[in-house]
């Protein structure tokens, strides 16, 4: 791999961080300083966070950012649920957005073990 860009982790993020940005301009108003805001701010972390990690060169704190990375994609989730609670999605959606949310997770959990399984392999 040549970049964190590479990362298929980071490409379904950045994915989800698109669809996110698109359903959110959907919200009412009144939410634009509050769950709008947090959902972006959690939907940017999960590829920012990432391309972080990626960025360090070491196991240990790569494998910390995307543990930082999978923490905001459960907090998307809260987050959708919320939409869900407030009207603002129907459950089909929230559904959608829901498994889209775990398939990150899944990859990123992968990807951890990859790194952890890598790191073993270093003298």
């Amino acid at each position: 791999m040549k970049s964190f860009k590479d990362l298929e982790a980071w490409k379904k993020g950045r994915v989800l961080r698109v669809d996110i940005s698109a359903l959110t301009k959907t919200f009412p108003v009144e939410e634009k300083f509050k769950l709008v805001d947090q959902m972006i701010r959690a939907s940017r972390s999960v590829t920012a966070n990432l391309a972080e990690g990626y960025g360090r060169f070491h196991y240990k704190e790569n494998i910390q950012f995307c543990r930082i990375s999978r923490g905001s994609l459960t907090e998307i989730q809260d987050h959708i649920t919320v939409a869900y609670d407030e009207g603002y999605i129907n459950e089909e959606l929230a559904k959608k957005y829901d498994e889209q949310v775990e398939e990150c997770i899944r990859i990123i959990n992968g990807y951890i073990n990859y790194l952890v399984k890598s790191k073993q392999e270093k003298p």
